[in-house]
């Protein structure tokens, strides 16, 4: 077992139950009964979807619609069914309080438990974490210079070393929280897969309204950083059976959230 770091919620608490693992569920198109999407006869007009626009939502919060392109998410889904598998697989993370969070989670880089951050699964099998690979280090530097510019300086200094994954089946949602246990003020990155969902965002200092709501499709990317880096955000609503076709992934989204821990 490794030492917890501690963070800024109850410093080192945890719940002695541990989480609780999981099996990931077959993917919406083995569960449809077919292989890929249904054959559709060509049209004479092409219904073309309306661009959205890249947006900085909020000061240092970016959305930019439609980053992955649908090869790239379906590589990203048959990453993340190898690495919900055991050793340090997918479970159900428990808070202190005893209660298990809806959403299914996967770490890579570092493990994190509600609420620190260790280098073995400790609230499951206690192995040894799956490592961040380089390429998807590479991508969440790459989505930096996406929200920021590729020339900036956010994408010149990021160096991520940690990334949650998070699985939402049905009725799964995540409260309001702050990204609060890295040391690191470098920005956070979240890729959308899978159903659209309704995304959140509160204060740095308040989980209460106003709020400005992001609608995140599969493909989309959010960045927030800068004085908006410790926002309070949360998904309250997934939009069930609205992931494209063909993507591999069990019913409900997957979040990838990359970030630099700042953590020795």
């Amino acid at each position: 077992m490794t030492t917890a770091t501690p963070t800024t919620r109850r410093r080192g608490a945890h719940s002695r139950l541990g989480g609780l693992p999981t099996t990931l569920a077959p993917a919406a198109d083995a569960a449809a009964g077919h292989a890929g999407p249904p054959h559709q006869l060509a049209l004479p007009v092409a219904l073309a979807e309306p661009t959205r626009p890249r947006q900085e939502v909020l000061p240092s919060v970016v959305h930019v619609p439609g980053w992955l392109d649908l090869d790239a998410q379906r590589a990203l889904v048959a990453d993340f069914t190898r690495w919900a598998r055991p050793p340090a697989g997918l479970r159900h993370p428990r808070v202190p309080t005893g209660q298990l969070m809806s959403v299914q989670s996967v770490c890579l880089g570092w493990h994190w438990r509600p609420y620190a951050y260790t280098r073995t699964a400790d609230d499951t099998d206690g192995a040894p974490v799956k490592p961040l690979p380089a390429d998807v280090a590479a991508l969440a530097r790459a989505a930096v210079g996406a929200a920021y510019g590729p020339d900036g300086p956010e994408a010149a200094a990021y160096r991520p070393d940690a990334a949650i994954l998070n699985l939402y089946a049905a009725g799964a949602r995540l409260g309001l929280h702050q990204d609060g246990e890295e040391p690191a003020d470098a920005p956070v990155v979240t890729l959308s897969l899978g159903d659209t969902c309704t995304f959140r965002l509160a204060g740095t200092h308040r989980r209460t309204g106003p709020f400005t709501d992001v609608e995140l499709r599969s493909g989309d990317l959010l960045v927030f950083g800068g004085p908006n880096r410790r926002i309070y955000h949360g998904v309250p609503k997934v939009f069930p059976g609205t992931a494209p076709d063909g993507l591999g992934l069990p019913p409900g989204r997957l979040s990838i959230t990359v970030r630099e821990t700042g953590l020795p």
